[in-house]
């Protein structure tokens, strides 16, 4: 996959495993710390969840207006099996021989259940990313996925420091624009995003603010906006000749 290319995704959520998870911790789970972390990897297609939602009643309202599809599955506790993986697993299969588009799935549990769901993706060229929490999760499914995410990893500060417009630095009805660049900035270089050209950065920010425009804010073009940021010292551009001297983002100055 090219650099500048960035990913189609389609998540899948075991919201029971989550749940046991999250009966060992205080606090309660936040599915916008997983799609504000998803989106900064690519476009989120798809997002559904697997429960038996009379027992989850309290986490519905978040889900729903976060657009993901719940799957009920009420619970079998005559037969003892696990409805909610098998049609996940099933749900997942048919998505990727029918949705070619979509290069990445995200599996968030724990659960080891879901390693052969994992192998099968990746026999089909699919880039796997699992999400789960850190005492309810496997090594085995952990060690399987492409990438691995524990919630808890989420709830802490950012790796890249970002820097902080003060007041005189920029006008007050910029600071916003200028804190969703930094957030985007700093995305793309925790995903380790080499080089960092001025298109990717602007479409991380519409996935994080899909109402975002550069002429909300005052700006004629995209590139004014990062030439704007870059006088006030905060970072650093070249122009790429090879790239018929589109802005590259080399970093944060202060």
């Amino acid at each position: 996959m090219a650099e500048d290319t960035a990913r189609t995704l389609a998540v899948f959520i075991d919201f029971e495993n989550l749940a046991i998870g999250f009966k060992r911790r205080q606090g309660q789970f936040d599915i916008q710390k997983i799609l504000e972390r998803l989106v900064e990897k690519g476009k989120v297609i798809v997002k559904k969840a697997y429960a038996d939602w009379g027992e989850y009643k309290q986490y519905t309202k978040p889900l729903h207006e976060a657009a993901i599809e719940l799957i009920e599955i009420p619970r079998r506790s005559m037969t003892g099996k696990n409805s909610a993986d098998i049609r996940l697993a099933v749900d997942a299969m048919d998505l990727a021989w029918s949705k070619e588009h979509i290069d990445t799935f995200v599996i968030v549990s724990g659960d080891s259940d879901f390693s052969p769901l994992v192998s099968k993706l990746k026999e089909n060229g699919k880039h796997i990313i699992g999400i789960g929490m850190r005492d309810s999760t496997s090594d085995l499914l952990a060690g399987n996925c492409d990438e691995f995410i524990f919630y808890e990893d989420l709830e802490k500060a950012p790796v890249v420091l970002l820097p902080t417009p003060v007041d005189g630095d920029v006008p007050k009805g910029k600071r916003e624009v200028y804190e969703l660049l930094f957030e985007s900035i700093a995305a793309l270089i925790r995903e380790n995003k080499d080089p960092i050209f001025a298109s990717m950065v602007k479409d991380t920010m519409q996935r994080k603010r899909p109402s975002f425009s550069e002429s909300g804010y005052g700006y004629r073009s995209f590139s004014d906006l990062l030439e704007d940021v870059e006088k006030k010292g905060f970072i650093k551009l070249r122009r790429d000749r090879k790239a018929g001297g589109t802005y590259v983002v080399e970093g944060f100055t202060r």
